[in-house]
């Protein structure tokens, strides 16, 4: 997996208008979240419809709680493995919110948002392996980027946000960042 002009190589682009200029500061933190649409189904195209403006908000009743909603993150990790990006990693997804990490605010000035397809169930190794490949890529391309610089949103919004949850692994994605 490699990063080509702000890319993953390989990864599906849908291109997401919920993304705008970085200001002058470098790429330095991953946050990872999980996101499920409606909640606790997999597989369709709500997520990418979201990202995109283009969720039918009556199609089910809890779009009504997110209408309007105009978010994004550079990836989704689907449960089967695959990537689709939505912002070219030099641009600033619109992912973390009101957020704070080490006494920094404002994270989506300086951060890549991923999101995995997931909800309070045990994440996929599809997933998992997925990440790791994803993490390589971004630490290889983005020099402020390490290991240590990874966190996930619960960490950074932690009065509002709980993704990507207890189900989440953080010894096995550890294991295999150590492979």
């Amino acid at each position: 997996m490699m990063i080509v002009e702000h890319y993953l190589n390989e990864s599906r682009r849908v291109d997401s208008p919920n993304a705008d200029a970085r200001p002058l500061s470098e790429v330095s933190l991953v946050v990872l979240h999980s996101i499920s649409l409606p909640p606790g189904q997999f597989g369709g195209d709500e997520v990418e419809a979201l990202f995109t403006n283009r969720l039918d908000w009556d199609a089910h009743p809890f779009f009504q709680s997110i209408r309007g909603l105009r978010v994004s993150a550079h990836l989704l990790i689907r449960r089967d493995g695959s990537c689709v990006q939505f912002v070219p990693f030099d641009r600033r997804a619109w992912h973390a919110g009101r957020s704070r990490w080490q006494g920094r605010q404002t994270l989506n000035d300086f951060s890549i948002g991923i999101e995995l397809e997931g909800d309070a169930r045990p994440f996929t190794h599809a997933q998992y392996h997925c990440l790791v490949r994803v993490l390589k890529a971004l630490e290889a391309s983005y020099p402020g980027i390490n290991a240590c610089e990874r966190v996930t949103h619960e960490q950074v919004a932690p009065l509002r946000k709980t993704d990507p949850g207890p189900s989440f692994d953080h010894r096995y994605l550890a294991r295999l960042m150590a492979d």
